[in-house]
């Protein structure tokens, strides 16, 4: 199974998803599993944020290597996910939800709160694709 996570610039929250849907994962034993992130409107090559580092430090998740990519919504469909490409906290409610919250450029507590909801709505994901 594969796992591409989108956000805009990938830089924070699509990262943090990745990263956190790793050790998710590793913790259920899932190892047919690949995981990557990209952003619509991501620059090529740029780290992760100060602070998505900080918040993934505090979580024991290491997003040190992290480099964005930029990934659009038409050409994952295009590439076999028409039908597949969901917002995570509606697939893994089955809710029309509004997504997760950017936390780009706001303080180190809003960068926490995109972390917790994140991990939140990805072990429901996880339960989903378990079930």
């Amino acid at each position: 199974m594969n796992l591409l996570f989108v956000c805009s610039g990938n830089t924070c929250r699509s990262p943090l998803a990745e990263a956190l849907a790793r050790k998710i994962a590793d913790r259920r034993g899932l190892e047919d599993l690949s995981v990557s992130s990209a952003g619509t409107n991501a620059q090529d090559n740029v780290p992760a944020t100060d602070e998505a580092l900080l918040v993934g430090m505090e979580r024991g998740l290491d997003l040190t290597g992290h480099r964005s990519r930029p990934g659009h919504l038409e050409q994952v469909k295009q590439m076999g996910g028409r039908g597949k490409v969901h917002v995570i906290d509606e697939y893994a409610s089955g809710i029309v939800n509004t997504g997760i919250s950017d936390p780009y450029g706001g303080d180190l507590d809003a960068y926490r709160n995109t972390a917790d909801t994140l991990e939140e709505e990805l072990e429901k994901l996880f339960d989903r694709l378990q079930s």
